[in-house]
């Protein structure tokens, strides 16, 4: 994507919600705000719901800051997201994405159409080996994510891993070469440990599910206190009178560190023989810990050789005088060990990054491309009827100097003449706007595809089956999903006839498009079938429990999933995000429904009783009278007819059960359509591909 001069680079670590906005200017970085956002709990705190708190404090950062004109970059957890590394078979530049791609198939344990990833190449100036990182994460992850960031009205620009941003800050920070001695990157957070190998203009990832939570828990364990009690302790370890005992209970996490970091680095070696690691950099809170740094390096001397441990106390290439107050200046400063992420991060949203590795989903980049390009299209626009005024001016200028000169009686004679002979022509009929009607052809195009809806409503049926064997279960079981409504729009070439379905209808209407289309053709001219399709939209609504996850996983997979399929005379065409939410409500008291009935069910026809209603759902087709053209595209029951149904269709969800108190009941439409497949032309014996006759 393109880079901005200004961006905020927003880190949601498990402690707190850190943001830094950098700005580049004249070759230097300056920082111009910053935020540092506690949660009201730990994210790691046992039976905390994680995404409402994390709601809660962004919006506590969209209040009290101004994310607007700057580009936002998010991070991803490692432990979320797949980082993976492989060595290259020698090959032309021009083929590398090509191989890449098939690594990637190889290395990521998921189908890469279930999964946003990116990959970055590394060249050693010592050898002509081509490395590639491959960085990834489930669609289904990176849209959470995405969802709850639009909740609270933020729309990030970038998305990479939090190892690979904080690699990016130390190496602009302290401008990494190739001939910068090997540096291993130990970022310690709240409940995993990236481990960042950087050497020799490779980069290599791994990350450790340890973090400063197990060192809480591991004082909740020994002295039997609460997570909030042993949280505060462990702060308390240099001061506080029990500090020795204290210590000796984090001790065990101490070594499962170590030795986590020991075995990263004894298999980065294993890979590169030749690679000599002299210095681990730690950043993140739980480096503040007194004695981390000397039992690391006496743990990592004795196994992989000397090594300094040091932490950063400041990034060096950073100007605070975009602040405007020291005072502010020396809290970030005082803050660095956990802004590493943040710096990183906005550092990819200036192009100012050392790896590019960015996991936005591509749909969600072009809509976001275009709709910066909008301004420019309208100036564009502009600027195009400008032009052609110009152009018109001239033509103009002609025809009034025509206009105003004396025509020769010669050609006022033959004017003349043929406008007799036009008046003529038209009262005897020959020539004159003729009358097409159009309802035959539209008829025998609808009979040969008669039976494309059933097929619809079937599929229909079986996604909704689909979705109700994975749907939560409770004492009051509730369906997976409710069918509001379901419209489909027959089209072919320019002509189109639309069907509704839908809760609360006493019957199907059909609406008769305009028919006589014309045939498409060509850039040569030549004419060419006209495809014939029918859009389809479907309005849901459902009581699951994280409704958007619930959506993915049934409606959006089974359309995905079932796109061709033997016997289905139509094959389905779906975006990658077909479906949005159109509403979310809550039931705000118990025992009855939104209608105030007190019994059980509610009939959505708009009569009482049970089952399917006093009044079935008709297949009703309508002749519009301000349409020559329309046509009727089926019967009812009672008129019978080509197009009649074998009985009466009840209604979609004629019956809404009652809904307990608190439940939140969200509304989603869906759109797809289908492709028909054209009948397959005789060969030369007549016979069609199937062996009947033509």
């Amino acid at each position: 994507m393109a880079t901005s001069n200004v961006c905020w680079g927003i880190e949601i670590g498990a402690f707190a919600v850190k943001a830094l906005k950098l700005e580049v200017a004249d070759q230097n970085v300056n920082v111009l705000d910053y935020a540092i956002i506690p949660h009201g709990k730990v994210l790691s705190t046992p039976g905390l719901d994680q995404n409402d708190a994390i709601r809660v404090t962004l919006g506590t950062l969209v209040a009290q800051w101004d994310l607007s004109k700057a580009a936002i970059a998010i991070s991803v957890p490692g432990q979320a997201s797949l980082a993976r590394f492989a060595k290259l078979p020698p090959v032309e530049p021009r083929k590398v994405p090509d191989i890449v791609k098939f690594e990637a198939a190889q290395q990521i344990p998921f189908p890469l159409d279930q999964v946003e990833w990116d990959y970055q190449t590394f060249v050693s100036p010592d050898s002509p080996d081509i490395e590639v990182g491959i960085f990834a994460i489930t669609r289904e992850r990176i849209m959470d994510r995405l969802m709850l960031l639009q909740d609270v009205g933020i729309t990030p620009d970038h998305v990479t891993l939090s190892p690979i941003a904080a690699y990016n800050a130390l190496a602009f920070d302290r401008q990494f070469t190739e001939k910068t001695p090997g540096t291993v990157i130990l970022d310690i957070g709240t409940t995993s440990t990236d481990v960042v190998v950087a050497d020799s203009a490779r980069v290599w990832v791994r990350t450790v599910p340890l973090g400063g939570h197990h060192f809480t828990e591991a004082l909740v364990n020994a002295f039997k206190l609460s997570y909030p009690k042993a949280e505060k302790l462990k702060k308390e370890v240099e001061s506080g009178a029990n500090s020795k005992h204290i210590a000796q209970a984090m001790r065990p996490v101490f070594s499962d560190l170590a030795q986590e970091v020991q075995r990263s680095i004894g298999y980065y070696q294993t890979l590169h023989k030749e690679a000599k690691l002299t210095r681990l950099m730690g950043i993140g809170s739980t480096f503040l810990m007194p004695g981390i740094r000397k039992f690391l390096k006496q743990q990592l001397s004795a196994s992989v050789g000397p090594i300094e441990v040091t932490r950063i106390e400041d990034f060096e290439r950073l100007k605070y005088t975009g602040l405007g107050d020291e005072r502010r200046a020396e809290e970030l400063r005082n803050n660095v060990l956990s802004m590493a992420t943040c710096y990183g991060l906005a550092l990819q949203g200036l192009g100012m990054n050392t790896v590019n590795a960015n996991l936005m989903p591509v749909a969600i980049i072009r809509k976001s491309v275009w709709k910066s390009k909008s301004a420019w299209f309208g100036i564009a626009a502009g600027l195009a009827v400008a032009t052609g005024a110009a152009m018109f001016i001239r033509p103009v200028i002609d025809d009034f100097a025509v206009v105003g000169s004396n025509p020769d009686t010669v050609i006022e004679t033959a004017i003349r003449e043929a406008r007799d002979l036009k008046s003529k022509a038209e009262e005897a009929g020959v020539i004159g706007d003729a009358a097409v009607d159009n309802r035959p052809v539209n008829m025998m195009s609808l009979l040969d595809n008669r039976a494309i809806h059933a097929y619809l409503v079937d599929d229909l049926s079986k996604m909704l089956e689909d979705a109700q064997s994975k749907a939560a279960t409770g004492e009051d079981q509730q369906p997976a999903f409710v069918v509001k409504a379901f419209q489909t729009s027959y089209r072919h070439g320019s002509s189109s006839i639309d069907s509704e379905f839908g809760s609360g209808q006493q019957g199907a209407t059909s609406r008769g498009g305009h028919g006589g289309y014309e045939t498409p053709a060509d850039e040569t001219g030549t004419e060419v079938a006209a495809k014939r399709t029918v859009e389809c939209v479907l309005d849901v609504t459902t009581t699951q429990p994280d409704a958007r996850k619930f959506m993915l996983a049934t409606i959006d997979r089974w359309l995905k999933e079932n796109k061709v399929r033997e016997g289905v005379p139509y094959t389905i065409v779906v975006d990658q995000t077909p479906w949005t939410m159109r509403d979310e409500t809550r039931t705000a008291a118990a025992g009855n429904n939104s209608s105030g009935r007190s019994g059980p069910f509610e009939d959505r026809t708009g009569h009482g009783g049970g089952g399917h209603g006093d009044r079935p759902m008709r297949a009703i087709d309508r002749i519009r009278q301000d349409d020559p053209n329309a046509v009727i595209i089926g019967a009812s029951p009672e008129q019978g007819g080509p197009g009649a149904y074998a009985g009466s269709l009840p209604s979609f969800n004629s019956l809404k059960p009652k809904e307990p108190a608190g439940t939140t009941r969200a509304t989603f439409r869906v759109q797809w359509h289908v492709e028909i497949n054209e009948p397959k032309a005789p060969d030369e014996s007549g016979e069609t591909a199937d062996g009947g006759g033509a």
